[in-house]
Formats: structure tokens, sequence, C-alpha cells
């Protein structure tokens, strides 16, 4: 893992999540744990509704912190009730933070290389569906990472468990000088609560 994530996530303050936040969290931890005590494969899709920023920085976060914890066998997606593209301020912040990113093709819905470690795999970025052939079919969660797409999609089909844990959309503040800070801001709250729930599995 680069020297600059590790330094980011150890910056990381879980104390700051407050009680009801960590008890909407609580599911996904249960969910890892379970398939950690059977020795099974854990398979998260993080949705939401374009797929362009809040699931794209959940599924890379949480795959991160998944393997700065150790916790094997965790494989993270993304997807969208539609398809858009990863917004490229996306790619700009966790460039900030440490990831080594790569344009792999160009056009309306580039693909990216996302990579928080030289001897690991990268993550592949681009906008899909959550049902993509991209993407898993069954025994994964659905982490529901915006409320509109919580609400639209009350069932997804091979899904073992459906978790709703929203955050706010950094897009409100496009094209304003709060831009950056707040799409930082946003990207430090979601590695934060996925620091805290890849700690919390016993392993």
């Amino acid at each position: 893992m680069t020297t600059q994530i590790k330094d980011l996530i150890k910056t990381l303050d879980t104390n700051t999540i407050f009680k009801d936040r960590k008890e909407t969290l609580q599911p996904l931890v249960s969910f890892i744990q379970d398939k950690v005590d059977k020795n099974l494969p854990i398979t998260i899709n993080f949705i939401c509704t374009h797929n362009s920023r809040r699931s794209h920085l959940s599924q890379i976060w949480a795959q991160t912190l998944a393997h700065y914890f150790k916790i094997e066998n965790v494989t993270c997606f993304s997807g969208g009730t539609e398809a858009t593209a990863m917004y490229p301020k996306v790619a700009e912040t966790l460039e900030k933070s440490g990831f080594e990113i790569e344009t792999l093709t160009e056009g309306n819905n580039p693909i990216y290389s996302i990579k928080f470690d030289n001897n690991s795999h990268p993550i592949i970025g681009f906008s899909k569906t959550y049902d993509h052939k991209f993407n898993p079919r069954s025994n994964f969660a659905a982490i529901m990472t915006c409320s509109s797409a919580d609400q639209g999609c009350p069932f997804i089909p091979g899904a073992e468990k459906r978790i709703p844990i929203t955050y706010e959309d950094p897009k409100a503040f496009d094209n304003t000088d709060l831009q950056n800070e707040k799409y930082l801001e946003r990207s430090h709250q979601i590695a934060t609560e996925m620091k805290y729930v890849f700690n919390q599995i016993k392993h």
C-alpha cells in the first residue's frame, strides 16, 4: 500500500463517528463477520443512482481498508440504477489521497485503473448499472449509498442483504469554491467509516 494512503488511514479518527451512525454501519459489520467466520467470500456492491461519486468512493475505500486490515476474500463493486460516468473530481480527490490512477479508455464513460498498492490488482472504475455483467449476480451485500437509490430500489435481485448507508452528495458543490473541500470531506468520511467497519472484524 502506498505510504501516503497508509499515513492518511492512520489519521482517520473513528471516534468522530456518532453512536447512531455506528448502528447504521453495524449490519455491514455483521455481514462481513459472518462470512469471515464461515470462511466464505465477502462480496459487496455499493449502489447509488448514477454510479458517479459516492458509490465509487465507497467501493474504493472499502476495498482499500479490507486490504489494510488484512481481511481476505473481499471483493467490492459499485453500480447505479442508471449508468453515467465516474465524475472526474472523484479520481482527482483519490489521487490527492495517494491512489495511482490511470485512464484506460476515454469517451463519455471512461474506464479507470485505481491502485492503492503496487502489488495488488487495480480496482476498475467506470459507471455501470448495479446488475451490469461486470457486477456480482448473487451472494452479495447491496449497500445503498444514496437515499434516492434506496427509495427507488426496494429490491435488488441476487442480494443476500440490503443495507442503507447513505451519504450526502458532493455534487451539490460542483463548480463552487467549496468543491475541492467537499469532495475531500466526503471521501474522508467514507474512508473513516470503512476503517471503523473493517477494524471491527475478528479474524
